[in-house]
């Protein structure tokens, strides 16, 4: 099943995956040969926290290339939704209790990160918001409540 993802996701993506191609396995690997010289194996801890890690940079990797091979990549910038909340879209949002304004576009799954105001398409947040157009009131079942917001405005950026 296609995963939604954007243009700049899959390129942080691809970045992530050059990086841990050409620096990452490369440093693991040289890691590994200068903990095998050191001599006996089943007590050399440089050599086992080099193989972890090693495994962990493989199993990123092959989550990596999985992720972009299953992604449907949208450019944002090309959707034209007529002011409507669409994947990809950034939203300015006004929380009406706090007064609080926020600014979240929706993202794919795995290029969530909250702190940078993306959320995942799948998110209760997004799910309020799809299909809403600017001037719109959003419920958000949140885990402290329902959180009400005001859509200001719909941006496709």
């Amino acid at each position: 099943m296609s995963q939604p993802m954007t243009v700049k996701g899959a390129e942080k993506l691809k970045e992530e995956l050059r990086h841990l191609k050409s620096v990452e396995r490369p440093r693991i690997t040289k890691a590994i040969a200068e903990a095998r010289a050191h001599g006996d194996l089943s007590e050399n801890a440089e050599y086992h926290a080099a193989r972890e890690q090693q495994s962990f940079t493989e199993g990123r990797i092959n989550h990596i290339d999985s992720a972009l091979a299953e992604a449907q990549i949208i450019d944002v910038t090309e959707l034209d939704a007529g002011g409507r909340v669409v994947f990809g879209a950034t939203v300015d949002l006004l929380n009406v209790e706090t007064d609080q304004e926020v600014t979240y576009q929706i993202v794919g799954e795995e290029e969530a990160d909250i702190e940078a105001g993306l959320i995942s398409v799948t998110s209760p947040i997004a799910r309020a918001l799809i299909g809403k157009e600017e001037g719109d009131s959003a419920d958000v079942n949140a885990p402290s409540g329902i959180i009400e917001y005001e859509i200001l405005q719909v941006k496709y950026i």
